[in-house]
């Protein structure tokens, strides 16, 4: 389907979504939190891509929540019985923390490329993809504890399990920007690159070299990884061993070592696409 906040284009196995928006900094608008869980949805769920990055165009990769946003609020998040309005902004920002977790619930992996600001809640944004790349002139501030607000769409969830937690914090209490040379360093980024052009070639390398391998065990490594983040070793490996027990196959094996002996991609089944329940 077409969309109004980015493009999107699937080739050789590689889905890009590309925020089209620069004249406005490609900003968070109302119409990008409808599109952006349907866009994932219909990437992850069509199975033909084995990877997705997530790009950007103009001089900025996002500026955050757009100001309409905050200029046109729901009249429910500010008026009405107390009770009530708190039970529907708690709903509202699950909502839109679903919007970016569901960035680590799809089979693929997920790289972000980064030019110019991230900000606010593109760094929420960010904080759920799997790798992230950015330009020499890129930064990354936590704006909204600037703006009087608590960052509330992941950010403070993420990162202090991506960068040195005393670091996440000084971010989020100073609302300072990050230069990619400090994101680089803390392992925020896993590189930089000199411009928007570089970047772009950079990270469909790593891209094309994801998607060579068998999306099967692409999956399952993204999925163990996640679950080994949140729970315990002990849990994980048994969690681990279970998986296996069901999807490990011969198959994609000898496809894989057949590849590397001949020294070209190997030809993998997809996964199967997601449809409705008995479909």
């Amino acid at each position: 389907m077409a969309y109004q906040c980015f493009d999107i284009a699937i080739n050789d196995h590689i889905a890009q979504l590309t925020f089209n928006r620069p004249q406005q900094l490609n900003s968070m608008n109302k119409h990008f939190w409808r599109e952006f869980p349907q866009a994932l949805a219909e990437i992850d769920q069509s199975a033909e891509a084995r990877v997705l990055i997530i790009s950007s165009t103009g001089k900025h990769f996002c500026a955050g929540m757009d100001l309409s946003v905050f200029q046109n609020p729901d009249p429910k998040m500010f008026g009405g019985e107390p009770g009530r309005r708190g039970e529907h902004v708690r709903r509202l920002v699950q909502q839109l923390q679903d919007c970016f977790t569901q960035m680590e619930k799809m089979r693929i992996p997920v790289l972000t490329a980064i030019q110019g600001g991230c900000i606010g809640g593109a760094v929420d944004l960010v904080c759920a993809s799997d790798s992230r790349y950015c330009t020499e002139d890129a930064f990354f501030t936590i704006k909204e504890t600037a703006l009087g607000m608590t960052a509330d769409l992941g950010t403070l969830q993420r990162l202090p399990k991506l960068i040195a937690p005393g670091l996440a914090r000084e971010l989020a209490f100073t609302a300072r920007k990050m230069p990619s040379a400090e994101a680089l360093s803390s392992g925020f980024v896993n590189q930089v690159f000199s411009d928007a052009e570089a970047l772009q070639q950079g990270v469909m390398a790593v891209a094309k070299q994801i998607a060579e391998h068998s999306p099967l065990a692409v999956s399952g490594t993204k999925t163990m990884m996640n679950y080994a983040r949140d729970h315990s070793t002990a849990d994980s490996l048994e969690y681990m061993a279970t998986w296996q027990a069901g999807m490990f196959q011969p198959n994609d094996l000898m496809i894989s070592m057949a590849a590397q002996m001949q020294k070209k991609p190997g030809e993998f089944e997809p996964l199967h696409p997601i449809t409705e329940p008995f479909e």
